[in-house]
């Protein structure tokens, strides 16, 4: 147990004489690592603890040796050394801690409660400490510990109970089927399968209005709705719901009853509902002949609130795109407004709308189904285009095409179509008509030796008439072409031949008149392209000259700043839109369209359309003053030798024009206001 090493025995030779000519060396299980020996004495000392609960004995071999020749004097000889066991371990639980499970209200067992009737519900959890000791608990015996942590299981020993005796809950009637009303839940104070709850609704005016189920998760009752709920009809309902857990311990039925009952009172709330119709769907017929304005049906529809609201209806024209039908707002009846064709639509599909008076935004559908009830309007006509032929070598009474009829019309007892010529082809020579009664006919040939030299298509005009009432007809022209057909009766060609050109051109001939044909074709193109050459003006620079010249014209501009009066580049440039330019110190509101492009006349004309559109666009523009801006110069006026310089002086013009809406522009244009008003005298003169 110490620190030094500890003696353990001693080897001797009776060779040795003690004279230091013999040494022991020691071999084998710890040798020179736990054992040692002393090379001349023999003595084995313990250099580290040992520990019997590791290693209870070891297996060693000594020899001794001639020191000289270190050779064996004696056989090598082995020994065991056995470790004695002393109380150096203390009792070890093995598996610990432990946990044990203990059901709540045990009876007594191998581990003994204290107390009598443990709840889990009080605690659930209790820690032990186990001591043990070895040597039968003596002195100087070892111990150890070990910690036992004990859980009540739970069992049912508690009832579910409702916390409170009554609930109530607010419903719309609005709410559809299927929706939760509300969600309650008994207390109880058990866990696990022990507090599983069953809801069931045993009493009350809502048997088969609401439901009840339970979330497996929270074990709450969950109440839904069955029925449609209505305010109209009843405006509250009471249900007396009753809780139980799903298994009971016998052994506490004593305790009390495992369920309890509650009462849930479900108010329903008014809520301003659509129009509802009599019928889902409004079934109608009609005639395709029936007049415009013809009544066809009448729907009908009602406020299903206490208020009873006035309904007003309408078509919703997605569904009458066409306009077919109208419908009275107050009353329902719904009428025709155009004429029907049941062959273009046999069925109409409408939506009607109801709304009310006093809430439009409450709005009902109903849903009409109107059929088209046919007549015999549609005359019987050919199935299909038919190409029908005619062997030149026909034979008399032969079969050469078999046709069939259509009609559009859907007569109830079905079609019956009779097939004849008519009155001017009853008499023709080439063919004839048998009807087969079956609502079909076949056209025979009358003849033979037909030629398409002669005549190469024949055109047969066929009466079909059908069995309505009144029965209709229609004359369909059969084309028959005559064909050169070989043994079996096939059709190789329908063209007529062609005739032969007469004698004297051959091929050549031909083809040099139409060589010269084409050669005075190229000569007049040429001369036409000539001519228009010569008809170009050959002096443009000089004409482009002439324009560039300077005009006179009488007009006076505003100073400096008055660039806009004319654009000369603008008037040179004919062929360039004129922007309407803006002016500097007015933002004007109204942008006038762009100029017409000028075309190719005359530079006075040009000028003079320019300046006419430019004093119309002034005297139009509503929203900035005339064109020209009043200038201020020293000598000026009456007195001046130049006279006034204002444009404004066209109070004395023959102009028509109207500037009595300047005295609506306010201050800054009473001046102008003034001059150009009338029934008033000019400021200037």
């Amino acid at each position: 147990m110490g620190s030094d090493p500890l003696y353990v025995g001693k080897l001797h030779s009776d060779v040795d004489k003690g004279d230091g000519s013999i040494k022991y060396i020691l071999s084998g299980e710890g040798a020179s690592s736990i054992f040692i020996i002393d090379e001349n004495t023999g003595d084995i000392h313990a250099t580290k603890r040992l520990d019997r609960e590791e290693q209870a004995y070891y297996t060693l071999r000594a020899q001794a040796l001639d020191r000289l020749t270190n050779k064996p004097v004696e056989p090598e000889s082995e020994f065991v050394i056995k470790i004695q066991d002393i109380n150096d371990n203390e009792p070890k639980f093995l598996d610990g801690p432990y946990t044990a499970g203990v059901p709540e209200m045990s009876p007594v067992g191998v581990i003994k409660t204290a107390l009598p009737n443990m709840d889990r519900e009080a605690k659930d959890q209790y820690l032990l400490v186990i001591q043990a000791k070895d040597m039968v608990g003596q002195n100087g015996g070892l111990s150890g510990t070990t910690s036992v942590t004990v859980t009540l299981t739970d069992v049912n020993d508690n009832p579910p109970r409702f916390p409170r005796r009554s609930y109530q809950y607010n419903v719309p009637e609005s709410l559809p089927v299927a929706s939760v009303v509300a969600r309650i839940k008994a207390a109880d104070a058990d866990i696990g399968a022990n507090a599983e709850m069953e809801y069931k609704i045993v009493d009350g005016d809502g048997l088969g209005i609401f439901k009840i189920s339970v979330d497996k998760d929270t074990q709450e009752g969950i109440i839904t709705i069955q029925k449609d709920l209505d305010f109209e009809a009843k405006t509250s309902y009471t249900l007396r719901i009753e809780a139980a857990n799903k298994d009971a311990d016998p052994r506490f039925l004593s305790l009390g009853p495992f369920s309890d009952t509650t009462t849930v009172k479900i108010i329903v709330e008014d809520v301003d509902e659509p129009p509802v119709f009599s019928s889902p769907l409004y079934p109608m017929e009609v005639s395709e002949a029936t007049q415009v304005g013809n009544i066809i049906g009448t729907v009908a529809a009602h406020d299903p609130d206490s208020s009873n609201s006035p309904v007003r209806y309408s078509i919703d024209r997605n569904t009458d795109l066409e306009r077919y039908f109208n419908i009275d707002a107050n009353s329902g009846v719904i009428t025709t407004a155009k004429s029907l064709d049941r062959e273009t639509n046999a069925v109409h599909n409408i939506t009607v709308l109801a709304m009310e008076s006093q809430n439009p935004s409450q709005v009902g559908r109903g849903y009409v189904a109107i059929t088209i009830l046919d007549i015999n309007d549609n005359a019987p006509e050919f199935a299909m285009n038919y190409e029908t032929t005619v062997c030149e070598n026909a034979q008399p009474g032969q079969v050469i095409q078999k046709i069939s009829a259509v009609d559009k019309d859907e007569p109830s007892n079905g079609h019956q179509f009779y097939f004849s010529l008519t009155t001017d082809a009853t008499n023709n020579h080439n063919f004839s008509l048998k009807d087969n009664k079956d609502n079909t006919a076949s056209i025979l040939t009358r003849r033979n030796g037909f030629r398409r030299q002669e005549q190469s298509v024949y055109y047969l005009p066929i009466s079909i008439v059908d069995s309505g009432s009144p029965s209709l007809s229609s004359t369909n022209t059969l084309t028959i072409r005559v064909c050169d057909c070989d043994a079996d009766g096939i059709a190789q060609t329908c063209n007529a031949e062609a005739y032969v050109l007469p004698a004297g051109l051959s091929t050549g001939a031909l083809i040099a008149i139409l060589a010269c044909v084409l050669t005075l074709l190229v000569l007049i193109l040429l001369i036409v392209t000539m001519r228009r050459r010569k008809k170009e003006p050959l002096i443009f620079d000089e004409e482009r000259d002439i324009r560039e010249n300077i005009v006179r014209y009488d007009d006076e501009g505003g100073g400096e700043e008055d660039t806009e009066a004319f654009d000369m580049a603008a008037l040179r440039n004919l062929n360039v839109i004129r922007d309407t330019k803006t002016r500097r110190d007015v933002t004007p509101e109204i942008q006038f369209l762009s100029r017409p492009t000028f075309k190719s006349i005359p530079d006075n004309v040009i000028f003079r359309e320019f300046i006419w559109e430019r004093l119309k666009e002034a005297d139009v523009d509503p929203c900035a003053p005339p064109y020209d801006s009043l200038q201020t110069y020293a000598f000026e006026g009456n007195g001046s030798v130049a006279e006034s310089l204002s444009s404004l002086d066209s109070i004395s013009s023959n102009s028509d024009q109207n500037y009595d809406y300047l005295s609506d522009w306010g201050p800054r244009f009473k001046r102008l206001a003034d001059m150009y008003g009338t029934g008033q005298e000019s400021l200037y003169s």
